[in-house]
């Protein structure tokens, strides 16, 4: 903006001269006038001044000699000719403007140098050589005062590549024959642009397939060569050549503009390969773009993942959900105090998964009663981004399907990471659903056709160096333009303890999770193993405010560039020494299956070592163990599979009518009492409510057999009643025979 402004003054300060009043207006008219006319008046000065000198002097030397004029006559000829052909030779002519220019320059010497021999003889200013001299000059200065204004009208003269000489073989050499590349210039910034044009029978695909012939013939990585089309004309398109690595130092983190922003100001994630931030914005567009993250192990998900993640827990309005099976806490351990729900464990996984559809019905219910088309900031809602790692070991396809579907207008933002996205990993319908894109390095380049459009793929922009160039990846959608889709990105690099002290001093500013969407998610939200901080954690400020105090220890502060080691050993900043806070919240641990056994203390003897006493103990604790299990399996070996396999009363099935007497035997059958329908349902209620109570989300139909016979009822009713529970959303059944509770069905949802 300074910039501008002082612009803006140089240009009314250069008015303000031009609208002088007074004797000044004369001086200023003529001033510009002969600065304007300058330019045009060598070829005036030169027709003027040196033929009549050289003539003059030519004439003087040989020309009272018959033989010595003729001789100078000759050599002067010969001469002139000579001159000519180097001027041919050496004048360019890439382009129509430099053809016209090489054939005035030699038009130009021959002319010259052909008055100047006549000259010796006949003389300077003698009849015709006057007459010619006077008409010759004049329209040879004005010809090259019309070249002047020409070329000042069209700018600089355009570049083309395909013209015989060196580039010509190159242009041969890549199948560039029919391609005209016009206007190449630098950016400052390690590339170079040029427009390029085809000849009539080919077409922009044709030059994109070319890109790795034209990176080695340039002898520049193979991704640093992209060639896009012109949407408005399939005879042009663009070329850049990116001739310098400006990110192979590593990306600094961007800290946020200031805590408590809201999820639509933009992300800032790393830099573009000119330097500009790489921003991702999920949640300002009309349409929210589910995001697919893919790359081999050590691409650089994880940096890129945390760096997400730590600008979203400084915002407020919005909570992290994340899934990750595999590497957890070593991810984000550091800063899990700003994820509000962190999964590790499988069940709890799928319980999410299942919840889910739940959550995203009332989510849409509340957004039409507030008259909204999609989620906005001004929602009673908070908006959610969901990452899930390694999708496929979490949920099935159609699960995933669903919540990508109808998940975007309700302010949830789906984020799937995965090394492959291959149809084992993730169906097509899946993919469709997922219409932004950040993929980092792939081992093959067919890989990366799973994770970027055809578009991007095709202009060459194909990211297959694997591992060996972490950090680096293409983006597609998120509010990203789409010129830049094509362009090489880089991640920032973080610091842990930058991170977990970021985190620690944003968490006043964080909002919990909105009561409908809480709800929605019922018991499996309620009983969550991890709990994040936020605003309302009880004594959080003063975790926040050590926090603040560190980081402005160390000089961080708020839109700062933040520097990481990329040695381990050699840390950037020193520790931080928070962590959780000590009122961080967490779920009650379920209830074990076992009881705890007490160990008997150790008898009273000599001293030993921490080492010894270590030993010993896991010595008991194996010799406990062994013995455990022996009485188990003695006491579970007298008891046979079934205890009356040829009883009377074996044949019977849950299925089969109760009947007063069975004539294959003498027992006699006592009907259980038939309650009433509310009572039955009741009955298997208490029996869901208290697996709930004990932390027990999953069943199976064949646990509720004992409250199915009390209820006195049979298979298909406690199947309807399943089913209706279902639909109602206290229940989720997945295609194995698994039942999720959600709510129970004794406490409002």
């Amino acid at each position: 903006m300074a910039r501008k402004t002082q612009s803006t003054a140089a240009d009314s300060s250069a008015g303000s001269e031009l609208v002088a009043t007074g004797k000044g207006v004369g001086k200023t008219v003529g001033g510009y006038v002969l600065a304007k006319t300058l330019p045009y008046t060598p070829p005036w000065v030169g027709a003027a001044v040196l033929p009549p000198l050289a003539g003059w002097a030519t004439n003087t030397m040989w020309g009272d000699d018959a033989m010595s004029a003729g001789l100078a006559s000759a050599g002067l000829a010969l001469g002139g000719a000579a001159l000519a052909a180097v001027t041919w030779k050496t004048s360019g002519s890439s382009t129509k403007f430099r053809k016209f220019r090489r054939a005035q320059a030699t038009a130009t010497v021959a002319a010259g140098m052909g008055w100047l021999t006549c000259a010796v003889s006949a003389g300077p200013f003698g009849r015709p050589m006057l007459d010619l001299w006077l008409l010759g000059g004049g329209l040879l200065a004005a010809s090259w005062n019309a070249r002047q204004l020409l070329a000042n009208g069209q700018g600089a003269d355009p570049e083309e590549t395909n013209e015989s000489g060196s580039l010509g073989k190159l242009a041969a050499a890549i199948g560039w024959e029919k391609v005209a590349v016009k206007d190449a210039q630098g950016t400052g910034k390690g590339t170079v642009k040029a427009a390029i044009e085809v000849a009539p029978g080919s077409d922009i695909a044709a030059v994109q397939a070319t890109t790795a012939k034209v990176a080695a013939a340039l002898q520049v990585p193979p991704s640093g060569v992209i060639v896009t089309p012109d949407p408005e004309n399939g005879a042009r398109g663009t070329v850049s050549l990116r001739v310098a690595d400006l990110l192979k130092g590593g990306v600094a983190f961007f800290m946020p503009d200031a805590f408590g922003l809201l999820p639509t100001h933009p992300i800032p994630v790393g830099l573009y390969a000119d330097g500009e931030l790489w921003l991702l914005d999920p949640f300002s567009p009309a349409v929210l773009q589910h995001l697919l993250v893919m790359g081999v192990t050590g691409a650089g998900k994880s940096e890129f993942a945390r760096a997400v993640f730590a600008h979203l827990a400084t915002r407020a309005k919005v909570a992290l959900h994340v899934i990750d099976l595999a590497k957890g806490d070593q991810t984000v351990g550091h800063i899990r105090d700003g994820i509000d729900w962190l999964i590790q464990d499988p069940k709890e996984a799928k319980r999410y998964v299942k919840a889910l559809p739940a959550a995203i019905r009332a989510r849409g219910s509340v957004l039409s009663a507030e008259g909204l088309d999609r989620w906005t900031p001004a929602s009673s809602l908070s908006a959610v981004a969901v990452w899930i790692e390694e999708a496929a070991d979490t949920a099935s396809f159609e699960e995933l399907e669903e919540i990508a579907r109808k998940a975007r207008s309700v302010g949830i933002w789906l984020i799937i990471s995965l090394q492959r996205a291959t149809w084992t990993n993730m169906s097509t319908d899946i993919r469709a659903n997922l219409q932004a894109a950040a993929c980092f390095g792939v081992d093959q380049a067919s890989d990366a056709g799973f994770c970027l459009p055809d578009s991007v793929t095709d202009a060459g922009a194909v990211p297959a160096w694997g591992s060996s160039r972490p950090g680096y990846a293409y983006a597609t959608g998120m509010g990203i333009p789409q010129e830049r889709w094509t362009m090489e990105a880089r991640s920032s690099l973080t610091d842990r303890s930058v991170l977990a002290a970021l985190v620690a001093a944003a968490a006043p500013y964080r909002d919990p999770l909105d009561e409908t969407t809480a709800a929605a998610l019922g018991q499996t939200y309620a009983q969550r193993t991890h709990r994040g901080t936020n605003k309302t954690t009880p004594g959080i400020e003063r975790s926040a405010a050590a926090a603040r105090a560190w980081l402005a220890s160390v000089d961080i502060e708020f839109g700062s560039a933040v520097t990481a080691s990329t040695d381990p050993a050699n840390p950037a900043f020193p520790p931080f020494p928070g962590g959780a806070p000590a009122t961080a919240q967490a779920a009650p641990p379920a209830p074990a299956a076992i009881p705890a056994t007490r160990t008997a203390a150790p008898l009273p003897g000599p001293a030993t070592s921490a080492t010894d006493e270590d030993d010993d103990m896991t010595d008991i604790e194996d010799a406990a163990t062994v013995e455990i299990q022996d009485a188990y399996d003695e006491i579970m070996g007298t008891i046979p599979a079934d205890p009356e396999p040829d009883a009377d009363y074996a044949h019977l099935d849950l299925d089969d009518d109760v009947p007063a007497e069975d004539p294959d035997s003498d027992i006699e059958f006592e009907a259980p009492a038939r309650v009433s329908t509310e009572e039955a349902r009741h009955r298997l209620y208490t029996e869901l409510d208290l697996w709930v109570t004990q932390s027990r989300l999953e069943f199976q139909p064949a646990d509720l057999i004992p409250a199915t016979v009390a209820a006195g009822r049979k298979r298909p009713w406690l199947q309807g009643e399943l089913k209706r529970l279902v639909a109602e959303g206290t229940l989720a059944h997945d295609s194995h025979g698994v039942y999720t509770i959600l709510h129970s069905p004794l406490q409002p949802a």
